[in-house]
């Protein structure tokens, strides 16, 4: 099976790690804030705050913008279920809008019109590695004097009209989970140009409490207090020290994902079946995933099962995402369903989500394109 993502750990990966495990810190150690620095270098911002997963970076963002029950977020339909969950985490309303349907970004016009008086922050997803519209985006939210806030979790590396995703809102989120651009096993990353935001979410990962146990021993103290509630979200440093030489290796991983999505482009490129989501001149994309629509109305089999005939033929073939607003919870807990966005609901029927990740062969991109094009013109006759 090629696998629609998967990481790539070599000997200095492993490396890293081993020189952890045989030092004196294994968690709250220096290799947490190394990363933490590495990473806001990276992305050129000025606080970098390392947790134990995308999730918590999510939910720690909320917590910074002291988001509460009575409060409303506003976050696309087409995303993963935990840029919606770490609203209500926190008590709060998720306000779903529609994404445009060439690229399943969120759109700002939607945006506009879900604002309400009790609107306080808007959840950008830059789905697939494609940023969003961070400048239409920007212009609502500082009219409106409300918070934006980047789920950048598909998209290290990308940039925006030449500025890095990372440091085009008020918090920017990122995850670590192996089928990422840099895999820490689990992990995230909140980065922020705001110092206030970035001691909150400190403490937030820490039980609320304002010290960890590296820095009371660095004072020879045993006194700590806890002034928040907050949550265990610590990362390792042995995921850190992974983090720190993934981190390395990322431009490298972006040009080979570059490179097979070139390669897919032109595959696709001639095809009235296999359609690629649209790529924005302005934007360098990252390419976590790879995204095709099935335009399906003469086919004679349905989205599902070309994936189940994929699958069979041992290509790893994925959908994101359900569209959250479709979700159990959500429908039953806010009332949610089929209607609310339906450029986002239409795109779930069609979308496949195709193999892409840095260490895949030419040959095995190959393979995807020719069994892809296999079977979707075998059910057509």
């Amino acid at each position: 099976m090629i696998p629609y993502g998967r990481q790539f750990i070599d000997k200095d990966d492993i490396d890293a790690v081993v020189d952890v495990l045989q030092s004196d810190w294994l968690t709250t150690g220096p290799s947490v804030g190394e990363f933490e620095a590495a990473l806001a270098a990276c992305v050129n911002a000025k606080e970098a705050v390392a947790v134990s997963s995308g999730t918590a970076a999510l939910h720690a963002a909320m917590y910074a913008l002291k988001i509460a029950p009575g409060d409303e977020v506003i976050v696309p339909a087409m995303t993963f279920a935990a840029t919606a969950n770490c609203v209500v985490y926190q008590g709060a309303t998720p306000i779903f809008v529609d994404v445009d349907p060439e690229t399943l970004l969120i759109r700002p016009e939607a945006v506009e019109a879900a604002l309400t008086p009790r609107t306080r922050a808007v959840i950008a997803v830059d789905y697939s590695g494609h940023p969003a519209d961070y400048d239409r985006l920007r212009a609502i939210t500082a009219q409106h004097g409300i918070a934006l806030v980047a789920d950048a979790c598909h998209a290290l590396g990308g940039s925006y009209k030449e500025r890095p995703v990372g440091s085009l809102a008020d918090l920017s989120t990122f995850s670590f989970h192996p089928v990422k651009h840099i895999a820490t096993g689990e992990g995230g990353m909140i980065v922020t140009d705001d110092p206030r935001l970035a001691e909150r979410m400190r403490r937030f990962r820490n039980h609320g409490i304002t010290t960890d146990h590296r820095q009371r021993e660095k004072q020879g103290s045993w006194f700590y207090e806890m002034v928040d509630l907050g949550y265990n979200y610590r990362i390792t440093d042995l995921q850190c020290a992974l983090g720190l030489s993934q981190l390395k290796k990322l431009p490298l991983f972006l040009k080979q994902r570059r490179n097979i999505a070139r390669a897919y482009d032109e595959a696709f490129a001639a095809s009235a079946h296999i359609k690629p989501l649209a790529v924005a001149a302005d934007v360098d994309h990252a390419y976590h995933l790879y995204v095709i629509r099935l335009q399906s109305a003469d086919l004679a089999i349905d989205r599902n099962g070309l994936f189940g005939i994929l699958r069979q033929n041992g290509i790893g073939v994925n959908v994101h995402y359900i569209p959250v607003h479709l979700h159990p919870f959500y429908r039953r807990q806010f009332g949610t369903g089929p209607g609310l966005c339906p450029a986002a609901e239409t795109a779930y029927g069609q979308i496949l989500s195709i193999p892409m990740f840095a260490a895949m062969t030419a040959a095995q991109t190959r393979e995807v394109i020719d069994r892809l094009k296999a079977a979707v013109a075998e059910n057509r006759r």
